[in-house]
C-alpha cells in the first residue's frame, strides 16, 4: 500500500469512528482493540480488514496492514490507542416480531450508559435493545466498548416507540416518582422496558401502557438510567425463570 492510499485509508476509518451517517449507510463499524475484535468474530460478526501497530500482530485475518504510531493515534477515539483496529459488518438485528422481551432506550444520550444497558441486556436475556431516534448512535466506538463486547452478542433495532404497538408489546415505563414496585409488576407476555433521558425521563404523554419505580432513599431523587434498567431487566428476567 502506497503512501497515498494509506493516508487515504487513515482518514476513512477515522471517518468510520466519528460519523454516525457514514456507519448507518455502510452498515460497518470500527472496533478497537484485540480483546472485542475476537469478541466480534466469535459473535459471528463479519471482518472486513485489522490494522496494528509494528508491535501488534492480526487477531483473526491473517493478512493486516501495518500502521504507524501516528496513524492509530489519528483513528483511535482513546487518549491512548489500542495496537489492534479492525472494521466489521454489523450483524442483522431480530426481527420485532420474534421477539417477547425488549430494553428500549429512548433518547439515550451518554455512550457509556447505551453501552453498559446493552451489556445489562445481554446477561439478562432480553432479546433485543431498541434504540429510538434522538439517542446516542449505539454502534460508536465508545457504546461498542463500554458493552464490553456484549453488543456482538445482542440484537440491536432501531425505532420508534410506536412502532412497538403495532407489535403488540405492551410498555413498561420506568419513573422516579410514579407506578408500582418493579419488582411487583407483571412481567408476562410481550414486554418492553422503557428508559427515559437520563436529564428528563421519559415524556409525561409517552404511550406507556404500565409505569413502574425503584423505591429508594437517600438525597438523590433517581437512580443513574443504567443502574436502573440493569435492576428492571433483571426482575424481568427473575420472573420469567421463576
Amino acid at each position: 500500500m502506497g503512501l497515498a492510499p494509506r493516508n487515504a485509508r487513515v482518514h476513512a476509518l477515522r471517518a468510520l469512528a466519528r460519523d454516525r451517517q457514514l456507519r448507518r449507510e455502510s452498515a460497518e463499524v470500527l472496533i478497537e482493540g484485540a480483546t472485542l475484535i475476537a469478541e466480534a468474530a466469535s459473535a459471528g460478526w463479519t471482518i472486513l480488514e485489522e490494522f496494528h501497530s509494528s508491535a501488534g500482530k492480526p487477531v483473526v485475518l491473517s493478512e493486516a496492514v501495518v500502521l504507524s504510531d501516528a496513524a492509530l493515534e489519528r483513528i483511535a477515539t482513546t487518549e491512548h490507542p489500542q495496537p489492534n483496529i479492525a472494521t466489521a459488518t454489523r450483524s442483522q438485528a431480530t426481527p420485532l416480531n420474534s421477539c417477547s422481551t425488549l430494553l428500549v432506550l429512548d433518547r439515550i444520550a451518554d455512550p457509556g450508559n447505551l453501552g453498559t444497558l446493552v451489556r445489562s441486556a445481554e446477561a439478562a436475556g432480553i432479546d433485543a435493545v431498541v434504540v429510538t431516534p434522538g439517542s446516542t448512535d449505539p454502534f460508536s466506538p465508545k457504546v461498542i466498548r463500554s458493552s464490553a463486547g456484549a453488543i456482538f452478542h445482542q440484537s440491536i433495532i432501531e425505532c420508534e416507540l410506536a412502532e412497538l404497538r403495532i407489535e403488540r408489546f405492551r410498555l413498561v415505563g420506568t419513573s422516579s416518582h410514579r407506578g408500582e414496585h418493579y419488582r411487583e409488576c407483571d412481567w408476562s407476555g410481550k414486554v418492553a422496558i422503557v428508559l427515559g433521558n437520563e436529564a428528563h425521563g421519559l415524556d409525561d404523554d409517552a404511550p406507556i401502557d404500565t409505569w413502574v419505580q425503584i423505591p429508594h432513599g437517600g438525597r438523590s431523587e433517581s437512580l443513574n438510567v443504567a443502574m436502573a434498567g440493569t435492576l428492571v431487566a433483571f426482575a424481568l428476567a427473575e420472573s420469567r425463570s421463576a
